[in-house]
């Protein structure tokens, strides 16, 4: 399968420290085998578990991180993966300028209690910022990728997953001055969120769980996104990269104002973003 977007480092310019050997279609291929054993664990019973941070984590969540790791170690094992599973139990290696952050199973949450809204998620990180990155929903049945030549959405169906279809090219569309429709976190809503989203002249609030959020306002289905509350680098990496691929942006949120871009690989912060706000067109 050769996903139509991306085929080679050269549609990233002078991005001369990008692997050729870091596709989109690999990281989508991934993406879809997670998608396997993750609806493979939700079809039987599972157990729960509890992590040191106080965060669930079931059979799902470790399995597609195994698949995920393997394969990308597959494609380079030159650079580093950090990914949820094993950050959570101390194994992180030094990033350095370029790196893969994966949350196997985004919205666990979600997973545990039934509801679709859960996604995987693989990204490339490249000096702070992501490059590439895809959101595969498995519940849905749809698929987000983006990289510098455009985001996409694209449907995935059977058992294993398959692409189904053509890609549509996807863009967030022009931020409206006002009835801007905002979207915010379904587990996750802050007293910070709730007061920020008054301030953003919203017509409309809409509620997602999981990086579904970034893809919504990628599609051009929504406008803005806040979220005051503590978030890690691999919930948000790949969404980003999808949003900033269809025209989007995230921005830093602190003091009540925005300031530059959403950056990863901040050690000094063991990889825990701060407060933030994600804007269409």
């Amino acid at each position: 399968m050769v996903f139509p977007l991306l085929r080679s480092s050269a549609s990233f310019g002078n991005m001369s420290t990008l692997p050729s050997t870091a596709r989109l279609d690999d990281l989508i291929r991934l993406s879809l085998a997670a998608g396997d054993v993750i609806m493979e664990v939700r079809s039987r019973a599972f157990e729960v578990q509890e992590k040191a941070d106080g965060s669930a984590v079931t059979a799902a969540d470790q399995a597609a991180e195994e698949v995920i790791t393997a394969g990308l170690n597959a494609l380079d094992n030159s650079i580093p993966i950090i990914a949820e599973e094993a950050a959570s139990e101390g194994k992180i290696p030094e990033a350095g300028s370029r790196f893969f952050l994966v949350d196997p199973l985004d919205g666990t949450k979600e997973f545990i209690n039934k509801r679709d809204e859960f996604t995987v998620n693989i990204a490339l990180v490249v000096d702070g910022l992501p490059v590439m990155g895809v959101v595969f929903a498995p519940a849905k049945g749809i698929l987000w990728a983006g990289d510098p030549d455009g985001a996409i959405r694209q449907k995935a169906s059977g058992s294993p997953f398959a692409l189904v279809g053509e890609p549509e090219p996807i863009r967030a569309r022009d931020v409206p001055a006002d009835g801007r429709i905002a979207i915010a976190s379904r587990s996750h809503r802050s007293p910070e969120t709730d007061e920020a989203l008054q301030k953003l002249k919203t017509g409309d609030i809409r509620s997602a769980g999981s990086s579904l959020k970034f893809c919504v306002i990628a599609e051009g289905e929504a406008d803005v996104y806040p979220r005051l509350g503590r978030t890690m680098e691999w919930d948000t990496a790949a969404g980003h990269a999808v949003l900033k691929a269809a025209g989007g942006r995230v921005h830093v949120f602190a003091n009540g104002e925005e300031q530059g871009p959403l950056t990863y690989g901040k050690v000094e912060r063991d990889y825990d973003n701060p407060h933030f706000i994600a804007w269409g067109a």
